[in-house]
């Protein structure tokens, strides 16, 4: 496999642009790791066309492999959000061909230090996820829609398992449940019962929610630290103002549910002011501590 490889990066190698170039290997366990081929070439460059370049390639051995160009913001964007967690386990497990001045060196260091400002804004994300698929769970459940109020709940517990490893100073990999398990066995014991119960699905969710709600309310100064901390750099915000600032922005998708949350939880109070309609205020929004 390194024949087929050598030539599709070596000249890469050569160019300032390339930043770092990675090879990943096929699991005999778990092909599905590197999508079927046996090896994955990543090639991490500061700039290109477009952010994400794929090319399939084969030899006459049959061997296969798959070469990803890759932009340097793009990577760090999947980092932050976790939105393509086989490229990051690849960049975990990737053996370095190629490395400029240590960049990749330097991105595994980080990714298994996991740096607290890092750990804060990926917290504040998993959290409004959970937040939201756990409010619309109930919401469907009141409503008596069952499979639907699981599929919710089920997300919901994907991101209260990954909330839990980064607490934890972790990075969340793909088999997160296999780290929860260890972490946090009150959690992978939840999973559990949805999934195994020989109650009902009624009865399953009703347990569900019950057991749920000290777990997610003992997390919640924690999981909205990143917003609750940037909201006092000034005495209240519009809705507007917070859905269009720089970082917010990463969980923007979810904030109105969380913020409607952290008001109910009274960490969050609205300030109404006086509109030029009569009897009509704008709402604004205030962190009750500081």
């Amino acid at each position: 496999m390194e024949d087929l490889l050598r030539p599709l990066y070596q000249e890469r190698t050569s160019q300032q642009n390339t930043l770092g170039v990675l090879a990943i290997q096929k699991n005999e366990q778990n092909r599905a790791f590197t999508e079927n081929f046996d090896s994955i070439l990543l090639i991490i460059v500061k700039e290109a066309e477009e952010a994400v370049f794929i090319k399939h390639y084969g030899d006459w051995n049959e061997e296969t492999a798959s070469m990803y160009i890759i932009t340097e913001a793009q990577l760090k964007e999947w980092l932050l959000l976790g939105t393509n967690r086989k490229v990051i386990e690849w960049l975990y497990h990737g053996r370095i061909l190629f490395d400029r001045n240590e960049y990749v060196q330097e991105l595994k260091t980080e990714m298994r230090d996991f740096p607290f400002y890092g750990r804060k804004i990926k917290m504040t994300i998993e959290f409004a996820k959970l937040i939201k698929r756990y409010t619309d769970g109930k919401a469907f459940f009141n409503e008596a829609h069952f499979l639907d109020a699981y599929n919710h709940v089920l997300h919901s517990l994907h991101h209260l398992a990954r909330l839990s490893v980064i607490e934890n100073g972790l990075y969340p990999e793909l088999t997160v449940w296999n780290q929860v398990r260890h972490i946090e066995p009150g959690i992978y014991k939840l999973y559990e019962e949805l999934l195994t119960s020989d109650e009902n699905l009624q009865k399953r969710l009703e347990l569900l929610f019950l057991a749920s709600e000290f777990l997610i309310h003992s997390r919640t100064e924690r999981g909205a630290d990143h917003l609750l901390t940037l909201m006092k750099e000034k005495e209240w915000w519009s809705i507007s103002e917070l859905l269009n600032h720089e970082e917010v922005r990463h969980y923007a998708v979810d904030l109105v549910t969380l913020i409607e949350y952290l008001i109910d939880r009274q960490l969050v109070r609205v300030v109404s002011v006086q509109t030029k309609g009569q009897g009509i205020f704008h709402r604004y929004y205030h962190v009750t501590k500081d």
